[in-house]
This record gives structure tokens, C-alpha cells and sequence, in this order.
């Protein structure tokens, strides 16, 4: 069975926003969410087009091309963690729920509650430290090492807004799961 189906959701209706005070919140996240997760199709799209293209341009033309790695890996880093809070909002995210099965239903509410924490904990961090190296390669303006040489800013500057989405997408699910915790 599918995480989505344990948790009652269907793929097809979006990501479930409680209701009451964290309700606007989680519509305005569902937001950003559906639009990043349309420019990181596109951004996929374009990578594997920038791939297609240096294989047979170097086939055919054998002609060198040395931007297309370097793009290629800028496109799938921005999609990978800036879609990574719409696939949080869907619990879609690979967990070892080996405990489940073993706890009760209020153990196992408490146990997902302290898993989010720690998620949240080691996203506050990764994204603190991706907003330092976002910082340090636009001030000390940093490039890749190819002769292309694109900045540095672009891929960290992506991990830290995708990591940032993260930690608040799993912030606002705890702070409903603590919500719903003190309803009788």
C-alpha cells in the first residue's frame, strides 16, 4: 500500500490542508508548491533536452561541448530540492516504517510527531548552512571550475530556498499535528 493511501490522500487531489489557524498558511505553501513543482518539470525537461543535445552533437559533430554537464546538473539540483517540500505536503518522502506496525495508533502519532522534529531540526541546519555557502559564493563571486565557469550562486541559491520550503512545509505539519494532538 502506498504512503499516500495510509494517509488517506489521493495523488490526484493535492496535498490535505487542515483546517482552522494554520489553514491560510498551508494554501499559501500548496501555492508555491504547485508552481515550483511546474517549473521543476520544466527545469527536468530542460535538462534532458541539454543531455540529448551534447550526446549527439558530440556524436554526430563530434564537436566538445563543456557547458551541458554543469547546466544539466544546475537544472535537476533546482527541481530535486525545490520540490522537495510538495512531495513532504504528500508524505511522499521514503521512510522506514517498520515501528508502525508495532505501536499503537497514539505511539504512533507521538513517534511521526518526533521523526518531523528531527527532520526539522537537520533542515533548519542544512538550510542555515546552504544560505552561508549561497552568501560566500555571491560576495567571493565563485564559479564552477569549467571554462564555462557559471556562478556558484545559482545551485546553492536553489538548495537554500528548496531546503528552507522543506523545513517550513515540515513546521507547519508538525504545528497541525500538535493542533490536532489537543483536540479530544
Amino acid at each position: 500500500m502506498s504512503r499516500l493511501a495510509e494517509a488517506g490522500l489521493d495523488p490526484g487531489t493535492g496535498p490535505e490542508i487542515a483546517p482552522g489557524p494554520l489553514a491560510p498558511v498551508g494554501r499559501l505553501l500548496a501555492f508555491v508548491n504547485l508552481w515550483i513543482v511546474r517549473a521543476g518539470s520544466v527545469a527536468l525537461l530542460a535538462s534532458a533536452l541539454i543531455l540529448t543535445y551534447s550526446v549527439v552533437s558530440r556524436y554526430f559533430f563530434k564537436a566538445a561541448t563543456d557547458w551541458q554537464d554543469e547546466a544539466a546538473v544546475f537544472c535537476i539540483v533546482g527541481a530535486i530540492f525545490t520540490a522537495s517540500a510538495s512531495v513532504q505536503s504528500y508524505r511522499g518522502h521514503i521512510g522506514i516504517e517498520l515501528l508502525a506496525s508495532f505501536l499503537s495508533p497514539r505511539a504512533n502519532r507521538v513517534r511521526a510527531i518526533l521523526v518531523d522534529m528531527a527532520s526539522f531540526a537537520f533542515c533548519v541546519f542544512f538550510a542555515w548552512k546552504s544560505w552561508t555557502l549561497l552568501h560566500e559564493a555571491y560576495v567571493d563571486n565563485q564559479t564552477t571550475t569549467s571554462s564555462w565557469a557559471p556562478p556558484l550562486w545559482i545551485p546553492y541559491g536553489l538548495m537554500a530556498l528548496g531546503i528552507t520550503l522543506l523545513a517550513l512545509q515540515i513546521a507547519l505539519q508538525v504545528a497541525v499535528a500538535l493542533q490536532e494532538r489537543g483536540k479530544p
